[in-house]
């Protein structure tokens, strides 16, 4: 299972060190008073780390199929929202199944250590992170998440391995790093501003803070009942993260339908389907690719179908709405089958497997 709200507390992380990365009185692109802080980017480092140790500590301690390298087996075709090549991939032999599971607990329990071995092992990090990352933004719609672990792995690559993204002009950010570096290297030192200082104070604060709200986060990882997607701290800004603890086996979906029918029991009462933008329903249309984009409603109808409407009291109130030919509602569906005509009398039916 894939928790919303850990996205929202990734996003919130990311957007709070992005706040520490730049200066804030200059919008220099190599500022010579105020390199960005090391702080920081061990700070995006850390952030990296746990996003991916604890995805790979929660599979590992939660369904069984992590461990008897099958959860693949059922990932592509029971995931939220699937693309058009997850087919493919669902349809791909058991072996290779195994392989990708034995290479996803690669990636997320043992390459982030890969962070604290040194420069190059460091860079080896970043991109295998990105390449996992595009691996599952091309196999599935996971909206912005992929795209958001990205940010804090372009941290693991340090300005030599980035040189070749800017250009070699004269004038250029590579010419006037070079200048920079001749004149530290001649010994000449760069006049400090009082604001360095301040900027210094304040990323040692930065980073005593980061450190001390993360002592329950490295407790959570060592605990063998680990909880993912939850905060310690009212701010938010220290989080443990996870992702698809457990794999469910078989797709069920709800399916949402309406009827003029005087009486909803009438064995001859003709049901007509809402259909989602995205979510699987009609088995003759292919299935979308929206990522980075993301579908909220289609994303909670996925949840709804293994839970009980009591635990999705909103899905009551959009039926509701459907019934009202409420236009906000019916603008999140992809097709209204009562368009012009006199809204349905009845409405909604669970449709236990599809």
């Amino acid at each position: 299972m894939l928790d919303r709200s850990g996205w929202e507390s990734q996003l919130l992380e990311t957007g709070f060190l992005g706040i520490f990365l730049c200066p804030l009185w200059t919008l220099s692109r190599l500022p010579s008073h105020t390199p960005p802080s090391t702080i920081v980017i061990w700070g995006f480092r850390w952030l990296i780390f746990r996003i991916m140790l604890g995805a790979g500590l929660i599979k590992i301690r939660g369904d069984r199929c992590w461990r008897e390298l099958t959860c693949m087996d059922y990932h592509y075709e029971t995931q939220p929202v699937p693309n058009p090549i997850a087919y493919f991939m669902h349809r791909s032999p058991w072996w290779f199944h195994q392989f990708e599971t034995l290479f996803n607990h690669f990636i997320e329990l043992v390459v982030p250590f890969f962070i604290f071995l040194g420069r190059h092992m460091c860079i080896i990090h970043g991109v295998l992170q990105i390449l996992f990352q595009v691996l599952l933004i091309v196999s599935g719609n996971l909206s912005f998440l992929n795209w958001l672990t990205i940010v804090p792995s372009i941290a693991c690559f340090d300005d030599t391995s980035l040189a070749f993204l800017f250009s070699s002009r004269q004038g250029g950010v590579k010419d006037q790093l070079a200048q920079m570096q001749v004149k530290r290297a001649a010994g000449e030192q760069l006049p400090l501003r009082y604001g360095c200082y301040v900027r210094k104070v304040v990323n040692i604060s930065f980073g005593l803070l980061i450190a001390y709200l993360s002592v329950p986060v490295i407790l959570n990882l060592l605990n063998s009942r680990q909880v993912m997607n939850t905060s310690f701290n009212p701010l938010r800004i220290v989080n443990t993260y996870g992702a698809f603890g457990s794999i469910t086996k078989e797709r069920t979906e709800v399916i949402i339908q309406g009827t003029s029918s005087m009486d909803p029991n009438d064995p001859t009462a003709v049901w007509e389907e809402y259909d989602f933008k995205c979510k699987p329903g009609d088995l003759k249309r292919r299935p979308c690719f929206i990522s980075p984009y993301h579908y909220r409603l289609d994303w909670l109808m996925w949840f709804a179908a293994f839970q009980t409407y009591e635990q999705n009291e909103w899905i009551i109130h959009l039926a509701g709405k459907l019934l009202a030919q409420d236009e906000a509602a019916l603008s999140l569906m992809a097709t209204n089958p009562f368009a012009g005509r006199a809204p349905p009398r009845s409405e909604l039916h669970h449709d236990p497997d599809v």
